[in-house]
């Protein structure tokens, strides 16, 4: 069940579900204008963080921000009657899918070609069982790499930061209260034939990362983490990577020198985030 809580004095957030992906919402309240952040997989998904707002007393947005183009992000933008903006990537990425038909044959059949992943295609099923009328609404303004908007007593910057799960993916800070929301830009790259990271693209998002004073981590599928916890998830990343160049993409070397690094068996996500690094160096050795 998802649940509206709220993060800081400005920062309201949605919980994700995981069943049909649907990622955390976000709303920076100003006291002039409301930041949305996302637009949520459906219009349902949308419409149920506006009433959730208005039943806690939050302004209703005034403007929506598109963290990226992936489905799960946008497909809610349809049900808003106010603005939206989003990088000039995002919004050419968005006119890609605007020929796209949704009914399960076509999703089935853009799955066998490559062109859309089987994780989403079931995602989206599931999201809309009752009905499909999916219309891709563009974003209304546009930027390039960064932009600040003054929401009355408190200011967001967003910023371009790309990475391997979308180059397209921004962030959103809040400056007064240092919260910063990831969205899935730390992700690995799903619509490859296998999930990856890079080690050059990873490296460069998380020094991008680490110039934001941020207190607070958001990722869109997760829950807000500490700043201690989002130093932890970055070390994993930044140290497989570094062996992952080392060793050259060799997956038991990678594994033993990790072992011997932090003095204790793997976890899940550790062999996990191994496996990807590997995927994605061979994938740049096959370019």
């Amino acid at each position: 069940m998802q649940t509206l809580k709220k993060l800081s004095e400005r920062f309201w957030y949605q919980t994700p579900v995981s069943e049909t992906d649907r990622p955390i919402l976000g709303a920076v309240v100003g006291n002039d204008l409301t930041l949305m952040i996302d637009a949520g997989n459906s219009e349902d998904h949308a419409t149920y963080f506006l009433e959730e707002l208005s039943k806690n007393g939050i302004p209703r947005p005034s403007l929506a921000v598109i963290t990226h183009w992936h489905w799960d992000h946008i497909f809610g933008l349809s049900a808003l009657d106010f603005p939206s903006i989003s990088s000039k990537e995002t919004k050419t990425k968005m006119k890609e899918l605007i020929p796209f038909d949704w009914t399960d044959e076509a999703l089935n059949d853009r799955v066998k070609k490559g062109i859309e992943i089987e994780f989403c295609a079931a995602a989206i099923k599931q999201e809309f069982q009752e009905h499909r009328d999916i219309h891709i609404k563009l974003p209304t303004v546009t930027f390039d790499k960064k932009v600040e908007i003054d929401l009355g007593g408190v200011t967001c910057i967003l910023l371009q930061v790309g990475g391997d799960h979308s180059s397209d993916s921004i962030v959103v800070y809040i400056k007064e209260e240092k919260p910063l929301f990831l969205s899935d830009c730390i992700y690995a790259n799903m619509y490859a034939p296998k999930n990856n990271y890079t080690v050059l693209n990873t490296l460069r998002l998380l020094d991008i990362l680490d110039t934001f004073d941020a207190e607070t981590y958001i990722l869109s599928h997760w829950k807000p983490v500490t700043k201690k916890e989002y130093q932890q998830e970055v070390n994993t990343l930044r140290s497989i990577a570094k062996l992952t160049e080392k060793f050259k993409g060799k997956k038991q070397a990678i594994t033993e020198a990790y072992i011997e690094q932090i003095s204790r068996e793997l976890n899940e996500d550790e062999l996990e985030t191994i496996e990807f690094f590997v995927n994605g160096y061979m994938l740049n050795q096959q370019d």
